[in-house]
């Protein structure tokens, strides 16, 4: 008996996205925020009379405006709570710590952030925990480095507080905090699959290979292991171009951070010869202003290259609109 054959090894790799995203802050963020720069917790007051910490601008029941801002405790009770055993880059703590809700004295919902705790066995839904402050505070929510078990180690500056309840404040700071800079990032594997593994090996060796559907026969590119309008899977590989056609296209004319590309320059979806589906390059060779949809192009390789760097024109006529019009 002939041993099967081994399945094709399926690519996967390492990737990160990351966006730092920049916005300004409105007069209710900017009084939180900067609150907790002074080592204070500032709530909103909804139009059915209960305190909101976090505040927000706009009530979640009627979407009417909202900016009478209250202060409230820097103690609060846990409402509920996770185990985090194995802590990410950048969490709040670098050794094992809990998820909780933590209602502040004052506030009537619950504000998500680390608890301080040696263990599971040390967390319980309704105990008391205080606030620990940050040693450096910028007016950003990490200003509350974390909450810790046990009340507050001094009394409230307000007697309201003291006694459990909020405090009007006027929201009025010296040096307000009016814009934050917020970093997201997501690490993960991605594999592309079979199909697409197949599609990115076939580039290394400066081929461009599709899948054809069984049932409408329309070849797709990158092929995406089964057909969006079918339903059924593709098997069957098909090589395409390598040239193609312009469908339409767009100017960029905002430079990207470690994108070493001078603008404007051109991004377009091409249609390769014998694709049913547009994939997306650079047009390069050509001045911007004269990249059209209709033009023919050609992929231009670098050396070492696994993807087209970009496209240039053939010299050939441009294709008919009637050629390319199901394919924008």
């Amino acid at each position: 008996m002939t041993p099967a054959a081994s399945p094709p090894e399926v690519l996967r790799a390492p990737l990160v996205v990351e966006f730092p995203f920049t916005r300004s802050l409105g007069p209710v963020q900017s009084a939180f925020l900067t609150g907790l720069r002074e080592r204070v917790v500032l709530g909103v007051r909804t139009t059915d009379g209960k305190v909101m910490v976090p505040p927000v601008e706009y009530d979640p029941v009627t979407a009417e405006e909202i900016r009478e801002l209250f202060e409230v405790g820097t103690t609060g009770t846990v409402t509920t709570w996770a185990w985090n055993g194995s802590p990410r880059p950048n969490q709040p703590l670098a050794t094992p710590f809990a998820w909780v809700l933590v209602r502040l004295d004052g506030a009537d919902t619950a504000i998500l952030h680390a608890l301080d705790a040696p263990g599971p066995e040390a967390v319980s839904t309704g105990m008391r925990v205080r606030v620990r402050w940050a040693e450096e505070r910028t007016g950003a929510i990490t200003d509350i480095a974390c909450f810790e078990p046990g009340e507050a180690r001094a009394a409230g500056r307000a007697e309201a507080r003291a006694e459990g309840r909020a405090a009007p404040h006027d929201g009025r700071f010296d040096d307000a905090v009016t814009g934050i800079v917020a970093a997201a990032r997501l690490d993960y594997t991605y594999s592309p699959g079979r199909s697409q593994t197949a599609y990115i090996n076939a580039l290394a060796e400066r081929r461009t290979v599709g899948e054809r559907c069984p049932s409408c026969h329309k070849v797709y590119v990158p092929p995406r292991g089964a057909c969006p309008t079918c339903g059924v899977a593709t098997t069957d590989q098909v090589e395409v171009g390598p040239a193609g056609t312009v469908t339409t296209y767009c100017i960029v004319n905002i430079k990207a951070k470690n994108l070493d590309i001078e603008v404007p320059y051109v991004y377009a979806h091409i249609a390769l010869d014998g694709a049913d589906l547009a994939l997306h390059g650079r047009i390069g060779g050509i001045p911007y202003d004269q990249v059209r949809m209709g033009l023919r192009v050609e992929p231009v390789w670098t050396e070492g290259g696994r993807h087209p760097d970009h496209y240039r024109p053939t010299g050939e006529p441009d294709a008919d609109y009637d050629a390319y019009k199901e394919l924008i």
